[in-house]
């Protein structure tokens, strides 16, 4: 019966890995043809697409010639921008959300549970409602065209709160007792006893506080004007114009955005799936 039960485990284990290398699979293509097409003149990706033929004839390092010469400048200059947003975005929003997401989960205060629920609420509504009245806002605050305008909106990020405060309600409360036994403050139990603990739910939340805010257009779009200014998203978007298209700048610009979110999720990835599980399922 034990016998039975191992191999009946291990055929579990290699069906699971069989799974997960075809899904590796077809997510691994788009990017495989995507770098094929860097070394490839836009125009042959214009007439046949995207493809994962390798014909040597075709292929050449210009596009990337180009990009790293000086006629590619403005392409550098958006992926400063964005590599600075990103960063200071992340950064942002993590530590007002764990601030928030703290005094959900670790105080009792009148009409707290309606507090949380407007928090849900919040989540459910699409950001295109949302967007006109914050641009008319912005508009009227004298912040059009600055990239406090990008980052305000976001600085409490509802799904990143819920996330934080779910995986605090499942530390245990001696915690906090132990540390005001101590003397310790309110904001020295925060930060030197709970921040900690949270390393898990941090790398999971930079992860797609990361992603979103790298790969956000529709907003800065709305709130920036300024050519100088414009995010990657963006000023990979001006390269399609009705006066003549950019591909080859395009092409080889889009692949190496995806690798900022690779290196991303490659730093904190050991922390990623334990603190995304922790976070699902504690509180």
């Amino acid at each position: 019966m034990k016998r039975h039960s191992n191999s009946s485990l291990a055929a579990r284990k290699a069906a699971s890995y069989f799974l997960f290398v075809v899904i590796a699979l077809f997510i691994m293509i788009p990017l495989y043809a995507l770098f094929l097409a860097t070394f490839k003149d836009g125009k042959d990706m214009i007439q046949y697409g995207l493809s994962l033929s390798l014909d040597w004839e075709k292929l050449h390092f210009r596009n990337y010639s180009m990009l790293f010469s000086g006629s590619a400048h403005r392409y550098w200059i958006w992926y400063r921008n964005s590599m600075l947003l990103t960063v200071v975005q992340v950064l942002l929003t993590l530590f007002v959300s764990a601030c928030v997401a703290y005094g959900f989960a670790a105080y009792e205060f009148p009409f707290k549970n309606l507090a949380f629920v407007f928090v849900l609420i919040i989540m459910s509504i699409p950001f295109e409602i949302l967007m006109l009245p914050l641009y008319q806002q912005i508009n009227d605050m004298k912040m059009s065209d600055t990239y406090t305008a990008v980052l305000l909106p976001f600085l409490t990020h509802a799904s990143t709160i819920f996330f934080f405060r779910q995986y605090i309600s499942g530390i245990p409360a001696q915690i906090r007792e132990a540390g005001r036994i101590d003397g310790a403050t309110e904001y020295g139990i925060f930060f030197r006893l709970i921040f900690p603990i949270m390393k898990p739910s941090f790398a999971a939340m930079a992860i797609m506080n990361g992603m979103n805010s790298w790969n956000n257009f529709l907003w800065p779009l709305l709130a920036l004007r300024s050519d100088a200014k414009y995010t990657l998203p963006i000023g990979l978007n001006t390269l399609i114009t009705p006066y003549g298209n950019n591909y080859d700048l395009l092409i080889v610009g889009s692949f190496f955005a995806i690798i900022p979110i690779v290196l991303l999720f490659l730093l904190f990835q050991k922390y990623f799936i334990e603190g995304m599980t922790a976070g699902a399922v504690k509180g």
